[in-house]
């Protein structure tokens, strides 16, 4: 009797291997969804449709855009966290999903456990602008004239907690200087007073600013990058301008299910990979200012943990709390 069960056993788990090595292989057998935690219109939104459309022809199955904004992307990521494993449903996210694991209390999914990452998809950079009068004309200057009128400069953001305000946070920190946070809600209000000259320096991606800069309605100081972007390679790198250290970018990510097989993300990893490797999608990419930065998932895994862990520091220090 004890025989018979160890066999009965040992065929059940032999099949069910089997069945999950077919699976595997069989991937993808439906269409897949694509959830972007952001409203439509929105920079990770833009992002996901362009990558999604591109994987819609690698995968050989419809890959539909899902846009299930709200709570600062925390909605949308909830639901790709306790999706099924299988790798048909997708999440595309961006730096908020490393800042959320500290600043928003009580999450409804563990960010490091519950997701498990495929690829980078591309880092945009940011620059740091001042109004085109504005006394200072390098980073240097800016630093001392902070210096020299603590509490006096304001710097504006997109709103408490978005990455424009984190960064420039991390530069108080890193400067030990003195700013005022003025927070707007978007980037869009922000960069329009500080053309009015109603605040002194922004942070801001490269895509909300280049209009204005192309057209000489703001200042750029510096790029927040480790190097120097392509875009604007004059412009030096916060690091080489007096903040040694310095580096932020403004990243988007393919992630899936915790649980989803490894074997299901290497595809995705691949297809992935090939998509943005793409000219034409990389053009779409370069017009929306971002650098494609296809990764293995090892790779964006390290760097996810690394930024979960360096905007930790940063919200932990300035005292920040959720709007």
């Amino acid at each position: 009797m004890r025989g018979t069960r160890l066999v009965a056993i040992a065929v059940f788990t032999g099949a069910s291997l089997g069945a999950a090595g077919v699976s595997a292989q069989q991937y993808p057998s439906r269409p897949v969804r694509f959830i972007v935690p952001f409203p439509p219109g929105g920079g990770n939104d833009i992002v996901g449709r362009i990558v999604a459309q591109r994987l819609n022809e690698a995968l050989g199955v419809p890959v539909v855009v899902d846009n299930r904004g709200g709570a600062g992307g925390t909605i949308g990521t909830e639901l790709a966290a306790k999706a099924p494993a299988d790798g048909h449903t997708m999440l595309v996210n961006n730096i908020s999903l490393a800042v959320n694991a500290t600043l928003i209390p009580k999450l409804p999914y563990d960010t490091l456990k519950d997701l498990a990452p495929v690829s980078l998809l591309g880092r945009q950079p940011n620059v740091l602008v001042v109004p085109p009068s504005f006394a200072a004309s390098s980073v240097k200057d800016l630093l001392a004239l902070a210096r020299a009128r603590p509490g006096e400069l304001t710097y504006g953001s997109g709103g408490i907690g978005t990455a424009s305000h984190l960064a420039t946070e991390m530069l108080k920190l890193m400067t030990k200087t003195d700013l005022i946070h003025v927070p707007y809600k978007g980037l869009g209000p922000a960069l329009t007073d500080l053309m009015g000259e109603r605040v002194q320096l922004i942070i801001s991606t490269l895509a909300s600013a280049l209009p204005q800069l192309k057209a000489g309605k703001m200042k750029p100081l510096a790029v927040t990058t480790a190097q120097r972007s392509s875009f604007f390679p004059e412009l030096p790198t916060l690091a080489e301008a007096g903040v040694p250290g310095y580096e932020f970018s403004t990243w988007y990510g393919l992630l899936v299910p915790g649980a989803t097989p490894r074997a299901v993300v290497a595809q995705l990893n691949a297809a992935t990979v090939k998509v943005l490797q793409s000219p034409a999608l990389k053009q779409q990419l370069v017009l929306q200012g971002l650098e494609p930065t296809p990764s293995t998932p090892a790779e964006f895994d390290a760097y996810l943990r690394s930024e979960v862990a360096k905007w930790a520091k940063v919200i932990k220090a300035a005292n920040i709390r959720p709007d």
